[in-house]
C-alpha cells in the first residue's frame, strides 16, 4: 500500500514537472511538434497515394513522397501568401468595418427596444465607442505575421526530420542489445506512425474539402476575403468541437460587418452551418472511423489541458499528442489503466 501511494505521489510530481517544462518551453517545443506532424502528414499522404488504384501501382514510392511534399508545401505557401496579400486591405477597410459594426449594434438595440434603457446609451458610448477595429485589426495582422515566421521554422524542422527518417530504423536497432526490447520499440513506433499518419492524412483531406466547399458558399455570396476565411475554416477543423463553432462564427461576423443585412447574413450562416454539420457528423466519422480510438471526453479534457499549456497551438496538437500518449501508456503495466480510460471502448 505504501509503495503504491509512493508511486502515485512520484507520478504526480513528475507530471507537474513535465507540465511546467512544457509550459515554459512552448516557444521551442511547439514548432518541433508541428514539424513532426507535418512529416506525419507527408508519410500518411504517401501511404494513401500508394493505395490509389492505377496511380498507386504505376508511380514509384519516391514519386508519391514528392507529390505529398509538394501538396503540403503548396498549402503552406498559399497560407503565407493569403496573409501577406490581405494584410493591407484589412487595415484599409478597418474604419469602414468599425462604422458598420456600430451601426449593426444600434439596429439590434432598436429592434429589441433596448435603446430606451438608460444604461444602453452609456454602454454604447463608453464601451462600444472605445472599440477601435483599426488597431484591433493591426494587432491581429501582427500576430498572423508572426505565425508566418513560425511556419518557416516548422518547414525547416520538417525538412530535417525527413532527412533523419532514413536512418531512424538503424537508430532503433542500436537502442538496445536485447532483440525483444528493440522489437517492442519498433512495434510501438510503427503503431504510432501508422495511426497518427493515417489520422492526419484523412483529417487533412476532410479539412481541405470543408474549406473548398465553404469558399464556394462565401464567394457566391460575395463575402470579402473568402479565400482567407476558407483557409481559416480548414485549419480550425483540426481543433475538435470548438473549431467547428469558430469556423462558422468568424465568417458570419464578417458578413454582419460587411452586409449589415439579416437576409444576407443568414445566407452565409445557414450553408456554413449545414456544411459543418454534414461533414462533422457524417463524413468525418465515416472516413475517420476509429482510427485513434479516443474517448470524446478524453479529447475534450486534452483540448483544455493542451490549450492551457500551449495556447492556440495546443488546441491543434491536443488530439495527436493524446493519441501518442495512449499508445505509449498501453505498453506498460503501470500506465495501462490510463490508456484504458483514454480509449473510446476500453479495448487497446
Amino acid at each position: 500500500m505504501n509503495d503504491r501511494f509512493q508511486s502515485l505521489v512520484s507520478g504526480a510530481v513528475l507530471a507537474v514537472i513535465i507540465g511546467w517544462v512544457l509550459y515554459i518551453g512552448k516557444e521551442v517545443f511547439v514548432p518541433i511538434v508541428f514539424g513532426a506532424l507535418v512529416v506525419y502528414v507527408i508519410v500518411g499522404l504517401t501511404r494513401l497515394l500508394g493505395r490509389v488504384p492505377f496511380i498507386g501501382r504505376i508511380l514509384p514510392r519516391q514519386i508519391h513522397s514528392v507529390l505529398s511534399v509538394l501538396v503540403i508545401a503548396f498549402g503552406l505557401v498559399m497560407l503565407v501568401y493569403l496573409v501577406l496579400a490581405n494584410k493591407d486591405s484589412v487595415l484599409a477597410l478597418a474604419p469602414q468595418y468599425q462604422e458598420s459594426l456600430l451601426a449593426a449594434i444600434q439596429k439590434t438595440a432598436v429592434f429589441f427596444r433596448i435603446e430606451a434603457e438608460p444604461t444602453w446609451t452609456t454602454l454604447r458610448q463608453d464601451l462600444i465607442g472605445q472599440i477601435n477595429i483599426q488597431s484591433l485589426a493591426a494587432s491581429m495582422v501582427a500576430s498572423v505575421s508572426s505565425i508566418a515566421v513560425t511556419v518557416i521554422v516548422v518547414i525547416l524542422y520538417a525538412t530535417f526530420l525527413l532527412i533523419e527518417k532514413r536512418s531512424f530504423d538503424a537508430k532503433i536497432a542500436a537502442i538496445s542489445s536485447d532483440p525483444r526490447s528493440v522489437a517492442r520499440v519498433r512495434l510501438v513506433t510503427s503503431d504510432i506512425n501508422a495511426r497518427i499518419g493515417t489520422y492526419l492524412a484523412l483529417k487533412t483531406f476532410i479539412c481541405i474539402l470543408l474549406g473548398a466547399t465553404s469558399w464556394i458558399v462565401m464567394a457566391f455570396m460575395g463575402l470579402q476575403f473568402a479565400a482567407f476565411w476558407a483557409v481559416l475554416i480548414a485549419l480550425l477543423n483540426y481543433v475538435p468541437y470548438i473549431g467547428s463553432f469558430l469556423g462558422v462564427l468568424l465568417p458570419v461576423t464578417m458578413s454582419i460587418v460587411q452586409f449589415a443585412n439579416p437576409n444576407e447574413v443568414l445566407a452565409v450562416l445557414l450553408p456554413l452551418t449545414v456544411l459543418q454539420f454534414l461533414i462533422g457528423n457524417f463524413l468525418d466519422p465515416y472516413v475517420m472511423g476509429n482510427s485513434l480510438n479516443l474517448s470524446p471526453f478524453a479529447i475534450l479534457v486534452s483540448l483544455a489541458v493542451w490549450s492551457a499549456l500551449w495556447g492556440i497551438p495546443g488546441a491543434f496538437l491536443a488530439v495527436p499528442i493524446t493519441a501518442i500518449m495512449a499508445i505509449v501508456f498501453s505498453e506498460f503495466a503501470g500506465t495501462r489503466p490510463i490508456a484504458v480510460l483514454l480509449s473510446r471502448d476500453g479495448r487497446l
